[in-house]
């Protein structure tokens, strides 16, 4: 509610101005140029400082900034034009240390795998399943980049064991589909703590930015980079976000709620195989649920018994949750994560085929799992093998769900 926010009443105003200057006067020439090399190399501005341009500091900028890394327990965040700019920049700033090497551990978001697998910055990358983190770990490692719950199928991570075989490596979490009210990286151990802040944070399908919050020193390393490769978030874009911070822990607990139940009745479903979520019995075998996570989350993943074919029919035919990628809106949203979000992913690491990608929002559950069922009747009966006992049967369209007040 008031992070970044705790000056609004001796500014006399109760929401927060948006500041969209471009250029910012400059006192006089010494003056201007000790606040431009303060900034461009990343540098918080001081009482005597003039702002220079935006590009450099943004007041709008800063206050998300300053309400993020409070929601993340850490001393600072920097924020970012999207979520790949974030990552991209923590890359550069590591290659420029000179530790291009990157450990990671899949399943990750599809852009951060093709990115790191590209080698685009200049980094290089070992993939690693979560128990050999810390033998691919060589002296030019920079970072150790891990996913938790992971994209698309919320595999859970112990990030105490991952910072423990990191060593003195950097652990760089992407905290997109937690979110800091169902989990915060750094109490962890973390150092930085990623956000596509286009998703839960911002909540509303209208806006794209990304943010780090991470350590004083790693923000200026990552502040001096958004300086120099203009990756910064316009202050609008930066409003939104802050201003999507403020139901942030209403929208993803009532969103939890409804997954767990869309999530139980899939699991119960003839023409799903399985169903990935953490909240099901069995899904979280390190017990993180209540020691990481303070919940599960709202994301929910589910395999089509009758493959591809079902899989990509479902998500094109159900009516409330839209087909379209991206997550973490208000409203609910269905993917095929491998022809998708992850289709630039090496096919190894590829999700199957039969999976799809389900971001629940705050429809009431009721409809949610109607259109399901009616889009999963839709798809079996018209996906080969149907009329064998996969299908949802007649009834399926009338679920008994107590509808939320």
């Amino acid at each position: 509610m008031h992070a970044g926010r705790e000056d609004l009443t001796g500014l006399g105003v109760h929401v927060p101005p948006i500041d969209l200057s471009t250029t910012n006067p400059v006192p006089d020439v010494d003056a201007g140029g000790q606040s431009y090399e303060n900034l461009a190399t990343g540098g918080r501005p001081g009482a005597r400082d003039t702002l220079v341009y935006q590009r450099l500091w943004n007041p709008t900028v800063a206050r998300a900034e300053a309400a993020v890394a409070a929601l993340e327990g850490c001393e600072e965040a920097v924020a970012f034009g999207s979520g790949m700019a974030a990552l991209s920049a923590c890359l550069l700033a590591a290659v420029s240390a000179g530790t291009p090497h990157v450990v990671a551990v899949r399943p990750l978001y599809g852009g951060t795998d093709h990115l790191l697998d590209h080698g685009l910055l200049g980094t290089a990358v070992t993939w690693a399943d979560a128990g050999s983190v810390g033998d691919a770990i060589t002296p030019l490692t920079g970072l150790v980049v891990v996913e938790t719950p992971a994209n698309p199928t919320l595999e859970l991570l112990d990030l105490e064991d991952m910072v423990r075989q990191a060593g003195d490596v950097p652990v760089l979490v992407d905290n997109t589909f937690a979110t800091p009210v169902l989990q915060q990286p750094r109490r962890h151990g973390a150092t930085l703590v990623l956000h596509s802040a286009t998703k839960y944070l911002g909540g509303h399908g209208d806006v794209i930015a990304g943010v780090v919050a991470t350590t004083p020193e790693w923000a200026r390393r990552l502040r001096s980079v958004r300086a120099l490769t203009g990756g910064l978030v316009h202050p609008l874009s930066a409003y939104l976000l802050h201003r999507g911070l403020q139901t942030l822990p209403v929208r993803v607990r009532a969103q939890q709620a409804s997954a767990q139940v869309v999530a139980e009745h899939l699991a119960q479903h003839p023409a799903v195989a399985r169903v990935h979520y953490p909240g099901l019995p069995g899904q979280d075998p390190l017990g993180l649920l209540g020691r990481q996570l303070a919940g599960p989350g709202a994301m929910v993943a589910f395999a089509l018994r009758e493959g591809y074919a079902a899989a990509a029919a479902t998500v094109s035919r159900t009516r409330l949750i839209t087909h379209a990628v991206s997550l973490g809106g208000v409203d609910s949203l269905i993917q095929h994560p491998a022809s998708l979000t992850h289709r630039p992913v090496a096919a190894e690491a590829r999700p199957h085929a039969d999976v799809v990608r389900l971001s629940v929002g705050l429809e009431d559950v009721a409809d949610l799992v109607n259109d399901l069922d009616a889009a999963l009747a839709a798809s079996s009966s018209s996906s080969p093998g149907a009329g064998t006992g996969s299908g949802t049967g007649s009834g399926s369209g009338s679920v008994q769900v107590a509808r939320q007040s």
